[in-house]
C-alpha cells in the first residue's frame, strides 16, 4: 500500500470500538476493545472496484460475508457461531423509486 493509498485523515466513523478511515484507493477499519485489536484493509479487488472510495468498505464487507456464508462450510459456520457473528443479505433499495430491488 503506497502513501497515497493509506487512509490518514478522513475518519468516516468512530463508534463502538470501530474507526473507519477512507482514502484515495483504500480504506481501513480499526477494531479495538480491551480484549482484541485488529486492522482490516479494503482495497479495489476483482469484485470491489465497482464502488466509489467512500462506499467501498460497505461493498467489500457485505460482498465478502455474502460469499463466505454461501460456501456452506461447517468450519465457517462454527467459527461464526463461536464469535456470535451472523450475516443476512438484504435486497437493494432504490431510493429514487422508493422500492426495494429484489
Amino acid at each position: 500500500m503506497s502513501a497515497d493509498e493509506t487512509p490518514s485523515d478522513s475518519v468516516g466513523l468512530v463508534h463502538g470500538g470501530f474507526t473507519l478511515k477512507t482514502g484515495k484507493g483504500s480504506a481501513s477499519m480499526a477494531m479495538e476493545c480491551p480484549h482484541q485489536n485488529g486492522l482490516l484493509y479494503m482495497v479495489p479487488g476483482d469484485r470491489s472496484w465497482v464502488c466509489e472510495d467512500d462506499v467501498r468498505p460497505a461493498h467489500v464487507l457485505a460482498g465478502f460475508f455474502k460469499e463466505i456464508s454461501g460456501l456452506d462450510d461447517a468450519r465457517i459456520r462454527e467459527a461464526m457461531n463461536r464469535w456470535g457473528l451472523y450475516y443476512r443479505p438484504r435486497s437493494l433499495f432504490d431510493g429514487d423509486a422508493g422500492t426495494e430491488d429484489g
